[in-house]
């Protein structure tokens, strides 16, 4: 059974996105969700609620249900992510080098034909969605707080 594909339209229903969906070991089955407001400890324990229930159901096999909010790291799954958050600080790692490196950081300027645009210095780089192999968004955290003061 696919949990992916299970779980999807049930949060969509309750007006949640699954950003990312882990099996670690022990049983342990992880959730990370997401909404435009952002996530609270209260949707948290109603999304846990409601998997509860569907996963008994769907005779799901797991010993721990975690669900939480993905950080201010958000991971970059889907295409539409690089698309969302255009204007955002990333982290790119690439399966293989491109022009002779595997990470990159920089700020998302979208997806262009399948194509990651990241500005890193003040100059566009190309990087094919195919070749991303992890990404996330890279809060500056020094910046945040210096603006704070």
């Amino acid at each position: 059974m696919d949990l992916h594909t299970l779980i999807e339209p049930t949060l969509v229903g309750m007006g949640y996105e699954l950003v990312a969906l882990e099996r670690v070991g022990r049983g342990l089955l992880r959730l990370y969700i997401d909404q435009p407001d952002g996530i609270t400890v209260e949707d948290c324990a109603r999304v846990s609620n409601q998997l509860t229930r569907l996963f008994m159901v769907e005779n799901v096999d797991y010993d721990r249900l975690e669900v939480s909010s993905p950080g201010l790291d958000r991971p970059l799954v889907k295409p539409a992510d690089f698309v969302r958050f255009t204007g955002e600080r990333a982290k790119i790692q690439l399966h293989a080098p491109l022009d002779g490196r595997k990470r990159f950081v920089g700020v998302l300027r979208g997806l262009e034909q399948e194509t990651v645009q990241l500005e890193m210095d003040g100059v566009l780089v190309a990087i094919p969605l195919a070749e991303v192999d992890s990404a996330r968004l890279a809060p500056d955290f020094e910046g945040m707080t210096r603006r704070k003061r």
